[in-house]
């Protein structure tokens, strides 16, 4: 299931919230309407909740089924209502959604990570973590979105980047925009293997790459 959706205006979904296939994590300024359209298209438990003191926990979060990796800086407190391992990330490197794309089973993580971290990395989400850049960009929770089905990446990424993609994710792996030719993918929608909801900026084109880049259809 695709949906459509802002944030006081703001088709930067990927910022405010993030999801994986049985949470999806969301500013506590979105409304009643709002979760219920996330919870409807991802078919999720949803949690409200600052990190680190911010409304922006897609790019202080990233999390697969198994686990949360998380910046440095989150509270206890926010914490407290999460099942999963959770890691705080022992890293210069700490908005880890925009420094981990990951799903239930790989993970592409900013090249500039120590490797002690990327370690622990591992450990909690469970998975495998490669270093690699997406479009050139270290950013890689930034420039793509993954889940168990497919990988959406920025549209200049380069044929050694989506082999790498390929190999490691083990789904198909696709080009793409979103929000009316943004390039950051990852900052402009949530997925999980049974949907994804969108900016409202999103046009009819960029919608039907998306499901069909990450198995929806």
């Amino acid at each position: 299931m695709l949906k459509k959706l802002d944030i006081h205006g703001n088709p930067y979904i990927g910022v405010f919230c993030k999801g994986c296939e049985d949470l999806t994590i969301v500013s506590p300024t979105l409304g009643k309407a709002e979760i219920k359209i996330i919870e409807e298209a991802l078919g999720t438990e949803v949690v409200s909740t600052t990190i680190a003191g911010s409304i922006i926990p897609g790019v202080l979060v990233a999390m697969n089924s198994r686990g949360m990796v998380v910046t440095d800086f989150a509270t206890e407190e926010e914490l407290a209502p999460f099942k999963k391992d959770i890691l705080r990330i022992p890293d210069k490197h700490n908005a880890a959604g925009n420094n981990i794309l990951t799903n239930d089973y790989h993970a592409l993580v900013n090249p500039d990570l120590k490797k002690s971290a990327i370690r622990e990395v591992e450990d909690v989400l469970g998975v495998e973590a490669v270093r690699g850049t997406i479009a050139g960009m270290k950013t890689v929770g930034t420039a793509a979105v993954a889940t168990n089905k497919g990988v959406l990446c920025h549209p200049h990424t380069t044929e050694s980047e989506i082999a790498l993609l390929r190999e490691l994710f083990k789904v198909p792996v696709s080009i793409g925009t979103a929000n009316y030719g943004t390039s950051v993918v990852g900052a402009c929608m949530i997925a999980n293997s049974k949907g994804a909801v969108i900016g409202h900026t999103t046009t009819g084109v960029e919608m039907n790459r998306i499901e069909e880049a990450l198995g929806l259809i």
